[in-house]
């Protein structure tokens, strides 16, 4: 396994989001000032499920990765591999998920992008098939 670095604290075990993980993950609030930001810690083979977040105006998310590799798939896409540097734009309405590689810890920036009426959908666990196939 290749040597994994914490950017920012791994911070507290994410155990108010646990029902919509896979695995264990890891939150650790950045900013709550002008956005919302904290860094999110995925142990190997951790992934969030399905999921939209939702705005009548604005919205979305930016993911920011910092340290390991991980995965990000939009729903009828392709999954793309993530590494340290890479950049998502999320916009508000995708269904998506994201999370570390099977063999990876993976850290990444959430950054919840200002909108009216925010909201998240938690869906359907990743298949747990597909998830390994990657």
């Amino acid at each position: 396994m290749e040597k994994f670095e914490n950017v920012f604290p791994r911070g507290e075990r994410n155990d108010a989001f646990a029902q919509y993980f896979i695995g264990q993950s890891y939150s650790y609030p950045v900013s709550r000032e002008a956005l919302h930001i904290s860094n999110i810690t995925f142990e190997p083979a951790c992934r969030n499920n399905w999921h939209i977040h939702h705005a009548t105006k604005g919205g979305g998310q930016i993911l920011l990765c910092t340290a390991g590799r991980g995965w990000y798939q939009e729903w009828g896409c392709e999954a793309r591999a993530l590494g340290p540097g890479d950049v998502v734009i999320i916009a508000p309405g995708v269904k998506h998920w994201h999370g570390a590689a099977k063999d990876s810890w993976f850290e990444h920036l959430s950054i919840a992008v200002p909108g009216e009426k925010c909201s998240n959908e938690w869906l359907e666990p990743v298949d747990d098939s597909d998830y390994l196939a990657l």
